[in-house]
């Protein structure tokens, strides 16, 4: 296989530190740094300086948050896809939806995986020793190990065969509702990720293959293209993340041999293991947990949401007959 057509694995034998690039393996000195969180981004939205509390309890910064990255994977590979994707966002919510989605699913992946390695990093010299290690659980190695697979392709020409390593899901957020410029929200063993920015949301799972988007089909159809309320954003989100947890399939993925001439790579995909079913029975009372934390906010608790047991829980975006509500009425506010 040429060179440049070559996949960096860090899982085996577990080579992270900061003398190694994240994306490529090259031995670099220390200060060879990248931001997880793109300065361009930090900038615009004024978060750099807010805090951020790690799995070992240890609170760093925005901008502090950094993975070892070589210069040529900066300069020809990150700092061209940071490009494309500030250019789509200053056209908000359309700039967005138009931006192609193996550059969105990179982007996210990035920051996602970045957010990944500080973790592992961090367990070889944690403040406090985590509950549930990363570096201990194989499942979730598994998991981290495919999908940096086809975030390689952030280096590494890649083609995938008729899918998309994730679900992404763009929502139009009325921001005149509740001017928050910036939310971060990421769950590392389901593999979400999600980001607010003005009135614009990117809720993803990264490592589904899109299942996540295709089993809410019916509902994505009804909301894609409306402008959603706050507090519908966060049921939406809710649903979203609670589907990654109910996911009980991990894809895994084979490159497809290769030719002399060949100038990139064709990723094929599968499931280990197809007896499964593909999603864990849905729970109103799991759920309902989530979703009371996405509207902390809102002082909605979990006995809200499930007032009454036998029926569907409380939804700011579906009436009881399943008519999409254009203005919810907040509990507790006139």
């Amino acid at each position: 296989m040429p060179q440049h057509l070559s996949i960096f694995d860090p899982f085996e034998g577990m080579r992270f530190g900061n003398h190694i690039c994240f994306l490529c393996g090259t031995t670099i000195s220390a200060d060879q740094q990248t931001p997880v969180f793109p300065a361009w981004l930090m900038e615009e939205y004024g978060f750099a300086h807010e805090p951020l509390r790690l799995l070992d309890q240890s609170v760093v910064t925005y901008q502090d948050l950094k993975i070892p990255c070589c210069h040529q994977c900066q300069t020809q590979h990150l700092q061209p896809l940071e490009e494309k994707v500030q250019k789509a966002l200053a056209q908000g919510v359309t700039g967005i939806r138009a931006l192609d989605p193996k550059l969105l699913f990179q982007w996210m992946g990035k920051m996602f995986y970045g957010t990944l390695i500080t973790e592992l990093i961090k367990e070889q010299n944690p403040l406090v020793q985590p509950e549930y290690a990363v570096s201990e659980q194989p499942k979730m190695l598994m998991k981290f190990q495919a999908f940096f697979r086809v975030l390689q392709s952030l280096r590494v020409p890649m083609a995938f065969a008729d899918f998309l390593p994730g679900s992404l899901f763009v929502i139009d957020v009325d921001a005149s509702a509740e001017p928050t410029r910036f939310e971060f929200r990421d769950e590392l063993s389901t593999m979400m990720f999600s980001l607010r920015l003005d009135n614009v949301l990117i809720v993803s799972c990264l490592l589904d293959n899109g299942m996540i988007k295709d089993a809410m089909k019916r509902v994505w159809q009804e909301i894609e293209f409306k402008q959603l309320q706050p507090i519908q954003a966060a049921e939406l989100s809710a649903r979203i993340f609670y589907a990654g947890y109910l996911l009980n399939v991990i894809p895994d993925y084979l490159v497809r041999a290769t030719k002399p001439q060949d100038d990139h790579l064709v990723m094929d995909t599968l499931i280990d293991d197809v007896t499964n079913v593909i999603f864990n029975p849905w729970q109103h009372s799991s759920y309902a947990k989530l979703l009371a934390t996405m509207w902390a906010k809102w002082g909605i608790s979990q006995e809200d949401i499930l007032r009454d047991p036998q029926e569907e829980p409380m939804s700011m975006l579906f009436s009881p007959e399943g008519e999409f509500i254009a203005f919810p009425q907040i509990p507790g506010q006139v």
